[in-house]
């Protein structure tokens, strides 16, 4: 008798029967799930492929890509079998027999003559080869797909699919999802072009496809478009921790205020990690990673350091070739640094804590001595706080001052503040006086105002400290209050002779340049920087940086947007050539440099520099924070609702309140005042202006001999009241009130203020029937605009001023070049129609691509993925989605395939 497990499968008997049913059907796909259509879109284009390979980690939606996919194949008129594996079909037999129901099920004939084909030696060939040839015989395009291969164990299995790979007609196309990936030879078909991939990288969600997820399945709670960034961000996308976070929501819609913790709180993703991705590991890989999640980043060095183990480097190789939720860290560094996804790193953070705090301390301890080795301070002081090690801390930090302390060093020293008493740190005035200028620069100025008092006592106690350094840090303390007079004042005693270090020399640089620009001269700040430049020696320092980008900070004040678009561009972009994209110092770089873009309507890049960059919300100084709020809500109107707009305004304005931040409350007044108008909801604006106003102790007035940011709060206050004044059918004082904020701002060297206050003051005489006056008023606006590059300044003011822009472009009042600015500063308006000021970006089928979207369809022609795209040009993967989102709407297209051959046809690229 022959052997059972060397038996062929007869599929002329009723041993299909046997079988379950459902292994041959994928998952239904319901309402709540997104269509991934642009990775639907890339399986398309390389449907013709003799392998398809997407691999991933567990919950990131292979399976549901493949069923999609499946869809499409079937409704083009390709015939398509389903086989989901099993632990089950590890070996050979069962696997065999799977696989040959699954051909069967293509109508791939599979008779009498396999009855007895034993499938050892010659006999396995000789029944592939019948296969092979009855499939050969076959019309059309056969689809086989083989769902969580990776379960598949057996050589012999693997060697089954090989011959199909290597002998199979063309006709018959493989595709395969899996954790890792297969062992197959495919390096022959990947020469050809046979293989299409999508990566791990790739499966997760983007931000518009998390928000779809939700809208989808959380019905009747409806996310703002912060909270929605914050799931973003905690899931990384993945889609198995969203569906948890949506499961959640609908049964505690109240948990809304605490998202951060809403997926992580949840048994079932525990019990998910536990049993989909760790269960089946061995016990001391999985000890390895949890030892590793002390870690914000790692490499095998580290790893090895922390763990003991020599095999470090080749755990981490297994980790990665698995995908075991693991990613590889943007460093910029020569070794190869990775990090968990959030949500696992927590995982196994729980899964360490069960060790004690003893052995975590030392795996911190050991951590905080290999960064120290390194000099990477901010994560040696981290692990050394984080182990309970003050004293280490504070001489890791000690060592690093005066001369090669740095911006990023601001971070870990803030944190070792909160862990340490001023009473510990009195014997240690450079400590103190650290942690004084940290507070101060970091917005804690009453904590900072605390530590500085200390400081003097230790001056006058014995211990002197130089009166340079007193005196820096009151000028921080004043600057964070916006007093920028009183910080002028602090700093007009010394010269920069004075300064001691590098470091203070910085900051000395930035606090002088930002009070100069505060009370309106900016000549004289950049005069000031022409003075002090950067010695070659400090080119890459950070904190350098950011005070040669204070030449930005003043022309961007100044409303000089063409201008501050040179500098930031150059700002920008050495900050994160030099410190990485999510340094410090390029996050600050990014808030200026974001406004900037989004005001000369580059809205794609503006959000771009604004993604996961939450901190320019918080702890950045008060100009960053206002510039990063605004512009993000404003880019959040462009695709969202008001409500969600409003709503961002009111959490933010809350947070300004308790830091006392009177201007970044009023802007933020103002703003919500602007956009409830442009929705007709005057009442509430008129709410907010009084709790505005009584805010302010008063109407909006004000001191007129107000010189600095406090005459700027009392400007944007009076701005709103005059919008309000408009929306309530009072033009005559509204065209007082904002010739009074014309005049105000242009003596505070304020161009964007003056500009409104001009576009409001025209929009009244136009309602009083001063049609010539009005267009006066709104050409002075105009040649102002043309100095300085405005375009969202009068975009955003939507309808209630295109008609009085078309009138002025039909007169003769302006410059040629006035009249060339006017023209190109109308076509937005054409785009955007009547939803400007609160509504939806539209993009016009023949809109002609910008060099950017020109460079990324060359790319797409050249056959890079996304990602590749993303590391080739700098930029992120997200923003890459977000430009051939553009292009395939600027060209009434739906794949990269037809964007390419548009641009080949329009000799745009070879």
């Amino acid at each position: 008798m022959m052997d059972a497990e060397m038996a062929a499968p007869d599929f002329s008997t009723d041993l299909t029967r046997l079988l379950v049913a459902t292994k041959f059907a994928p998952p239904r796909i319901g309402s709540r799930f997104i269509m991934r259509r642009h990775l639907l879109a890339a399986l398309a284009r390389d449907r013709q492929s003799r392998l398809t390979l997407v691999t991933g980690s567990a919950g990131f939606g292979k399976t549901i890509l493949l069923a999609q996919w499946r869809q499409e194949l079937m409704a083009a008129g390709s015939q398509v079998a389903w086989l989901s594996l099993h632990a089950d079909e590890k070996l050979l037999p069962n696997f065999r027999t799977h696989l040959f129901a699954a051909l069967g099920r293509l109508g791939v004939p599979l008779g009498d003559e396999l009855l007895f084909a034993n499938e050892g030696g010659s006999h396995a060939d000789e029944t592939m080869a019948l296969i092979i040839n009855n499939i050969a015989e076959m019309q059309g395009e056969l689809y086989l797909m083989l769902d969580d291969y990776h379960h598949v164990e057996d050589p012999r299995a693997h060697q089954l699919v090989q011959k199909l790979l290597d002998q199979g007609p063309a006709n018959l196309h493989i595709v395969i999802a899996s954790r890792a990936l297969p062992p197959l030879s495919i390096s022959r078909l990947r020469v050809m072009g046979q293989v299409a991939e999508i990566e791990c990288g790739e499966l997760p969600f983007d931000l518009s496809e998390t928000r779809d997820f939700l809208e989808q399945n959380v019905k009747g709670v409806k996310l703002d478009p912060e909270e929605v960034g914050l799931v973003h961000d905690h899931t990384n996308g993945w889609p198995a921790s969203l569906q948890l976070v949506s499961i959640m929501l609908k049964n505690r819609p109240e948990g809304r205020s605490a998202l951060l913790d809403l997926a992580w709180q949840s048994s079932d993703l525990q019990n998910y990690l536990w049993e989909d991705v760790v269960g089946h590991l061995p016990a001391e890989m999985t000890a390895f990673m949890e030892t590793l999640s002390i870690c914000r980043r790692f490499n095998a060095s580290l790893a090895e350091m922390i763990t003991g183990r020599t095999d470090a480097a080749a755990l981490i190789e297994r980790i990665e070739e698995e995908n075991l939720l693991i990613m590889r860290a943007d460093s910029g560094a020569r070794s190869a640094w990775f990090r968990f996804h959030p949500l696992f790193n927590e995982f196994l953070a729980t899964r360490l804590s069960k060790r004690g705090a003893e052995e975590i301390a030392e795996h911190h301890r050991k951590a905080s001595e290999w960064f120290a080795q390194r000099r990477l301070v901010v994560e040696a002081v981290r692990h050394a706080t984080l182990a309970g090690d003050i004293e280490r801390a504070v001489a890791i930090i000690e060592q690093a001052v005066p001369g090669t302390w740095k911006l990023s060093y601001l971070g870990p020293l803030l944190h070792l503040v909160d862990n340490l008493s001023l009473d510990a740190i009195s014997a240690n005035p450079r400590i103190l006086y650290l942690g004084a200028l940290t507070l101060s620069m970091t917005g804690a100025t009453a904590r900072a105002h605390s530590w500085l008092a200390r400081l003097i006592e230790c001056h006058a106690g014995g211990a002197p400290v130089p009166a340079f350094r007193i005196a820096l840090v009151k000028a921080s303390i004043a600057l964070q209050r916006e007093d920028s007079q009183q910080c002028l004042d602090h700093l007009a005693p010394f010269g920069i002779d004075d300064v001691p270090t590098a470091f203070e020399r910085y900051v000395y640089l930035m606090a002088m340049v930002a009070g100069l620009a505060a009370v309106g001269r900016i000549e004289e700040a950049i005069a000031f920087l022409d003075r002090h430049p950067t010695p070659d020696e400090d080119a890459e320092d950070d904190l350098a940086m950011r005070a040669a980008g204070c030449r930005t900070f003043a022309l961007l004040i100044a409303g000089r947007v063409k201008e501050a678009d040179a500098t930031s561009s150059v700002d920008y972009a050495r900050a994160v050539a030099v410190h990485g994209r999510t340094s410090t110092c390029a996050n600050l770089s990014a808030a200026p440099r974001a406004m900037i873009s989004y005001e000369l309507n580059r809205i794609d890049d503006a959000r771009e520099l604004l993604t996961k960059r939450q901190s320019n919300r918080q702890t950045a100084s008060p100009q960053t924070m206002i510039w990063t709020i605004l512009c993000r809500v404003r880019l959040d109107l462009l695709q969202d609702t008001a409500d969600a707009a409003l709503a961002v305004l009111d959490r933010q304005k809350s947070y300004f309140r308790s830091l006392g931040f009177d201007r970044g409350v009023a802007y933020l007044a103002a703003e919500q005042i602007r956009i409830l108008i442009a929705n007709g909801d005057v009442r509430r604006a008129e709410t907010i202006l009084a709790q505005l106003n009584a805010a302010n102790g008063g109407d909006g007035d004000g001191d007129a001999a107000l010189t600095d940011f406090a005459a700027e709060t009392v400007i944007v206050t009076n701005l709103a009241r005059a919008r309000l004044a408009l929306a309530t059918g009072d033009s005559p004082a509204a065209c007082r009130t904002a010739e009074a904020i014309r005049d105000a701002a242009a003596g505070l060297n304020r161009r964007q203020l003056e500009t409104v206050a001009l576009i409001v003051v025209a929009i009244a005489l136009e309602k009083m029937d001063r049609h010539d006056d009005a267009l006066a008023r709104l050409a002075e606006a105009i040649e102002i605009g043309v100095q300085s590059g405005f375009v969202r300044t009068f975009v955003d003011e939507g309808q209630p001023l295109l008609a009085l822009l078309r009138d002025l472009a039909a007169s003769d009042r302006l410059t040629p070049e006035a009249a060339a600015y006017l023209s190109t500063l109308l076509a937005p308006f054409n785009d955007e129609g009547s939803a400007a000021a609160a509504g939806e970006s539209r993009v016009t089928a023949d809109a002609p691509l910008t060099s950017r979207e020109i460079e990324i369809v060359s790319l797409v022609a050249a056959g890079m993925s996304n990602k590749r795209i993303a590391l080739t040009l700098n930029i992120s993967v997200e923003t890459v989605k977000w430009n051939l989102k553009n292009i395939f709407a600027k060209l009434g297209v739906s794949s990269r395939y037809d964007a390419m051959i548009w641009a080949r046809r329009q000799g745009l690229i070879d």
